[in-house]
């Protein structure tokens, strides 16, 4: 019976370490610190673009990119870094966020966002708001100060307003390629898969020298979006989700399937509860929204610091950095 009891305390003592080593920042062998950032995916190949457009897209994706490098070689944190860049992409009117964003069917912008910190899975998230510069600062006002997740609409521009978060008039938003693409959709009644040759959102996540994990993602939504829909950007566990125990996660494609299948901690689920490879993880979750018929990709850093990406479309804006050396953008599938 002693023997049992022995056996017994000593399980009880390892599982209660081992509850403890999974809520604590993982010490990782690989990088001090790693970032990934990504700028949208979609049906994109070296035939849409001429060369002068492809290295603008590259030279856009390596400053968001060095901003973020920046802030987490400098000792800053994964919150900070991701916050940094996705600012950086939203003010850049090549990319569907913030200034760019596209046109609701109404000709008007629908902003969305959402941060997550993977310390403690705190998180804040605004939809359909308009007017605001960089709605990831706004996301991460709501996080911070205020006892909610999500705000939507006239009371997260409330919010705002409250805190001092920069906003900017509704003409900044706009670009001539957008509102072609909003007339294009009415007058030839096709939906905004046929005029939008990548889904718009942009995001980064990223781990810091103390092991922490942090997720931004922001979008402008889908061209000619109606009814006041939201995407999977601002909903924490579609399109963001950060936690320390597994990995951090921000995805771009086809809204209503990563809803539906909950990509972003299904990712990190697989990796907490299977320990499972990063890539493998990914991929598997992504074929299953391409099983359901929906499209798209996410960047992930995982708790160890491994950096990876994984879409079922043709191409994605994106780029990754390390401590270790790694720096490099990409556009094509075959890169």
């Amino acid at each position: 019976m002693r023997t049992v009891l022995v056996l017994l305390a000593a399980l009880a003592c390892s599982t209660s370490l081992m509850a403890q080593d999974r809520s604590a920042p993982r010490q990782a062998p690989g990088p001090e610190w790693s970032l990934a950032i990504h700028g949208g995916a979609g049906t994109l190949s070296r035939s849409d673009m001429t060369p002068e457009r492809d290295r603008e897209y590259r030279a856009a994706l390596q400053a968001a990119l060095d901003a973020g490098v920046r802030a987490l070689a400098g000792g800053g944190s994964a919150l900070d870094a991701v916050q940094t860049v996705v600012m950086q992409l939203e003010d850049d009117a090549r990319f569907n966020a913030g200034r760019g964003a596209v046109f609701t069917w109404d000709g008007g912008h629908e902003l969305d966002a959402a941060i997550m910190d993977g310390r403690d899975r705190s998180a804040g998230a605004v939809a359909g708001v308009g007017g605001i510069r960089n709605p990831i600062t706004l996301a991460r006002k709501v996080m911070e100060e205020s006892p909610h997740v999500m705000l939507s609409g006239k009371g997260a521009e409330a919010f705002a307003a409250e805190h001092g978060v920069a906003t900017m008039p509704a003409d900044w938003f706009d670009t001539e390629a957008r509102r072609e693409a909003l007339e294009k959709v009415k007058s030839e009644q096709v939906s905004a898969l046929d005029v939008d040759i990548k889904f718009g959102t942009v995001g980064a996540v990223a781990r810091d020298r103390a092991g922490n994990l942090a997720a931004a993602t922001s979008t402008g939504g889908m061209t000619g979006k109606r009814w006041n829909r939201i995407g999977d950007s601002p909903i924490i566990g579609a399109g963001t989700y950060a936690d320390n125990r597994s990995c951090a996660v921000s995805a771009t494609g086809w809204g209503e399937y990563f809803i539906r299948v909950g990509v972003a901690k299904a990712i990190c689920d697989r990796r907490l509860l299977l320990r499972e490879d990063m890539q493998v993880a990914s991929d598997t979750v992504l074929a299953e929204v391409k099983a359901l018929g929906g499209d798209g990709g996410v960047i992930v850093v995982s708790d160890e610091g491994e950096a990876v990406f994984s879409f079922n479309t043709g191409g994605m804006y994106r780029g990754r950095a390390d401590s270790a050396g790694l720096n490099e953008v990409a556009i094509y599938a075959d890169e």
